[in-house]
């Protein structure tokens, strides 16, 4: 006889009745930080023990063709292994995990499968532990999510309680990866929900201190990043910040630009099979840390996480050339693994690049200005803040994540302006965060999204943050009866529809109505429908348009939706915008001004 799945009414009586969903709620947020920190301890020693033991091995070999050969396959073979079970066992380990949890968050009430949560351990061990060089962070994060969701729903907690186990698993994640609940909490907010909601903040802030007490138990209390306690006195050098702020800016758009560019063209090259791709990405991991390595006598920091450099930087231990080639490497290292869908998070990477270009300034200060050689090791967390802010777009969490690194307020003023520079600028160069743009990227819409407020934010947005993806669409070698039975079919009635030449294709030839297609049907025509619209002009929208453009040309052009076709290619179909999306959007941000 099959087991009864465990639920609220297995519950014995006395826990029902004694505890309301409000006391269970908060007694979750106590297990969940247990929870949530036992395995943020286990991942954090799997992936050390499978990295040191398989380097140590392969530096056994003498450091010689071997030894060289050795690391730089192992990525690419780990890559192989990653692809094929994304494959066929766990599509959602792709990637960071962040963007997987937003969408969950918002789009499924919170709902993750546990089995995407072991998968994802797995994986992400096989491909940070054997060199990749991604981060633990972002899986930590959904691995968290998963669990403390599952403990939601196992417990009968109601669907917007189990939503709210999101945020609470999402804050012990960060808490236990980094070992800095203050910065978890604010990562939370900034990164997934749109206000400090005090009703979130009680189990949040429960979950990440229980968290972080387990990880220091196992761990001990230094942080991930164990930056140089220099207590650093407010000096004319911190000036630097001036520079550093929009120098992380720049080098953050560019890291973000090529990162979105290079994964759309490995979604698009079909000719290879995807569970190679991430084989590739190894690849080049192996080939630039191999060369890294050999060219800064022994640094490998651009195989995996990379912790001893990154602490070397932030201790002011590395010499100028040492930085700019750990930079160099694991900069565009990063870009190749991370687009070619490999395992693994950002985090790390761009803290670890932050931290290399605050270096850089500090060699120059040291050297030109003559200030005091511990000077570097501020410079470097000055960058690691602004690069974590230019990238990630969360400025408060990268203040609190150095101030709870270094315990030290000395640096704070310096780094609040350079973070802020770093932020205002990106924000600037590219308006879309890097994980709501993977979002996007992976056809999920916005318009179900909180990651913007306010009408003037939003209408200068892209239209492709509103538009549907995935849109239904009428087949041109179809008669308007062959098309109508075939919506029908799909239940995917709609005003229009996009017309495309033929089943096989995304070339667009024009727009057609439901009621035009039921005229037809009514008059007995059996033309193609590429006949009837071969002479249309068709009026398209670029994803890259404004939201505000968007409206004055549907409005102006007096019609309800529009196809969004490729700037470079006028007929390839992107999807479809129409009117009700704008106003649905309106509406959202007037009943969320409305809540505040």
């Amino acid at each position: 006889m099959p087991r009864e799945p465990f639920s609220l009414k297995n519950l014995p009586n006395w826990m029902r009745g004694r505890f309301d969903d409000a006391q269970r709620f908060l007694m979750l947020c106590i297990c969940a930080g247990v929870i949530c920190g036992l395995i943020g301890v286990s991942f954090h020693l799997a992936i050390h023990f499978v990295f040191e033991g398989l380097f140590e091995l392969y530096e056994g070999f003498g450091m010689g063709v071997w030894s060289y050969l050795a690391m730089a396959f192992s990525p690419a073979v780990a890559g192989l292994i990653v692809g094929l079970m994304i494959r066929y066992v766990s599509p959602t380990a792709s990637g960071s995990g962040i963007p997987q949890t937003k969408a969950a968050y918002y789009q499924k009430f919170g709902v993750i499968k546990i089995s995407e949560a072991f998968w994802r351990f797995i994986i992400g061990t096989i491909s940070v532990g054997m060199g990749n060089t991604l981060g633990r962070e972002g899986p930590t994060v959904h691995i968290c999510s998963a669990v403390s969701s599952k403990l939601g729903r196992i417990f009968g907690l109601g669907k917007l309680r189990v939503q709210a186990m999101v945020p609470v698993g999402m804050g012990a994640g960060i808490s236990a990866a980094f070992n800095a609940p203050v910065a978890a909490i604010t990562f939370v907010f900034e990164e997934l929900l749109d206000n400090f909601s005090s009703k979130a903040l009680g189990g949040i802030l429960i979950a990440v201190v229980v968290a972080a007490v387990v990880e220091r138990t196992f761990l001990g209390e230094h942080g991930a990043l164990q930056a140089d306690n220099e207590f650093f006195h407010t000096s004319w050098w911190m000036l630097v910040c001036l520079l550093l702020g929009p120098a992380a800016a720049l080098l953050g758009h560019a890291f973000t630009s090529m990162l979105l560019w290079l994964r759309a063209r490995f979604k698009q090259w079909q000719q290879m099979p995807s569970y190679l791709k991430p084989a590739l990405g190894g690849l080049s991991v192996g080939l630039f840390g191999i060369s890294v390595l050999v060219l800064s006598n022994g640094h490998h920091g651009v195989f995996s996480i990379g912790y001893d450099d990154l602490n070397g930087a932030l201790n002011g231990e590395l010499v100028w050339k040492v930085l700019l080639l750990l930079l160099v490497g694991k900069f565009f290292a990063t870009i190749i693994c991370y687009a070619s869908g490999a395992s693994g998070g950002i985090f790390a990477p761009v803290l670890f690049i932050g931290s290399m270009l605050g270096g850089l300034f500090g060699v120059a200060l040291v050297h030109f200005g003559g200030v005091d050689p511990h000077v570097q090791a501020g410079t470097a967390l000055l960058g690691t803040g602004a690069f974590f802010a230019a990238v990630i777009r969360c400025p408060m969490t990268s203040i609190l994540i150095i101030f709870e690194m270094t315990r030290n307020y000395s640096l704070i003023l310096p780094l609040m302006v350079g973070n802020l520079l770093a932020y205002v600028i990106s924000a600037k160069l590219r308006p879309i965060p890097i994980y709501d743009a993977l979002l996007i990227q992976d056809g999920i819409s916005l318009k179900k999204l909180p990651a913007y407020r306010g009408e003037q934010d939003w209408r200068n947005l892209p239209v492709s943050t509103i538009m549907t993806h995935d849109s239904r669409v009428a087949i041109g070698v179809y008669n308007a009866v062959e098309n109508l039975e075939s919506i029908l079919d799909g239940d995917h009635k709609h005003h229009g529809y996009p017309v495309v030449s033929d089943l096989n294709s995304q070339t667009l030839i024009g727009m057609i109505t439901h009621h035009e297609m039921e005229e037809m049907k009514a008059s007995g025509d059996e033309r193609p429908i590429s006949e009837i619209v071969m002479e249309q002009k068709i009026i398209a929208i670029h994803p890259d348009d404004s939201i505000r453009d968007a409206a004055n040309t549907l409005v102006l052009k007096d019609v309800l939706q529009a196809p969004v076709v490729s700037r470079k290619h006028p007929t390839k179909l992107l999807g479809i915008v129409t009117l009700h999306d704008i106003a649905r959007q309106q509406n959202a941000i007037e009943e969320s001004m409305e809540r505040d």
